[in-house]
């Protein structure tokens, strides 16, 4: 995709890689692309590089999806970052793995929680997504202290990628999973979009009319030049199928 990964998976096979990942030990980390990943990424080889290494990476815009079929890697289905957390909770559930929920303002992360406690998740630990550099050993001890299998680390991109680059193999878990804004829904600050809008690829227009000032920039600039990379794309791929004919 625009010359990063995306792994061909629906959400069940998705967490079933996850699972087989935990089995491994780790250290692995699952990232999501949309639209303003892919065009961070095309603009920082850092982060490129980062989310090249990733173990799983799904599809969280339905306009990834879109560009895949375009350039001739189809994708089966978009597999929304909350979506997978909340399937991968289940799976928390069900195996007993031991979960670290990392990041949003501290009563959101004290909400989600709660919440996930509910649905028979092991929670060994949580805290806010605020720290400073000051602090950044001591929030790594103090998951590595719990030894979850799985961290859910809610905090912006690329600051995410940029923090598990320098300390995933201190974190001492199997797996951790980057969930974005995911902590913020299900502890009711954010609604997310009616099921028939993500069906229909619209679940942005929600959020544009939720945040419209944090998301018109986004969604109007970065939209438009995921839009020319994957043109750009196209017309490489296409001309490489021109030479080979």
């Amino acid at each position: 995709m625009c010359g990063l990964p995306v792994h061909p998976l629906t959400l069940e096979e998705s967490v079933a890689a996850a699972e087989a990942l935990i089995s491994d030990g780790g250290p692995h980390q699952h990232v999501v692309l949309n639209a303003a990943k892919v065009v961070q990424a095309h603009d920082d080889p850092e982060l490129a590089r980062i989310i090249r290494s990733c173990s799983l990476v799904n599809p969280d815009g339905q306009s990834v999806v879109w560009a895949g079929r375009l350039l001739g890697s189809p994708l089966p289905e978009r597999v929304a970052g909350i979506d997978f957390m909340l399937a991968l909770w289940r799976s928390a559930a069900r195996n007993a793995y031991r979960v670290y929920l990392l990041g949003a303002e501290a009563k959101v992360v004290e909400e989600t929680a709660r919440i996930a406690a509910g649905q028979g998740v092991e929670i060994v630990g949580y805290r806010d997504g605020y720290w400073a550099e000051s602090e950044e050993a001591r929030v790594v001890a103090a998951v590595r202290e719990t030894r979850p299998d799985i961290l859910f680390l809610a905090v912006p991109s690329p600051r995410k990628e940029y923090f598990l680059a320098r300390r995933q193999k201190d974190l001492g878990c199997a797996l951790v999973v980057g969930v974005g804004g995911s902590f913020d829904v299900v502890a009711g600050l954010r609604s997310r979009a009616p099921r028939w809008m993500r069906r229909a690829g619209l679940e942005w227009f929600h959020r544009l009319v939720q945040e419209p000032r944090r998301m018109f920039l986004r969604y109007a600039v970065g939209n438009t030049r995921f839009l020319a990379l994957t043109a750009t794309y196209w017309a490489r791929l296409s001309t490489s199928r021109g030479g080979d004919a």
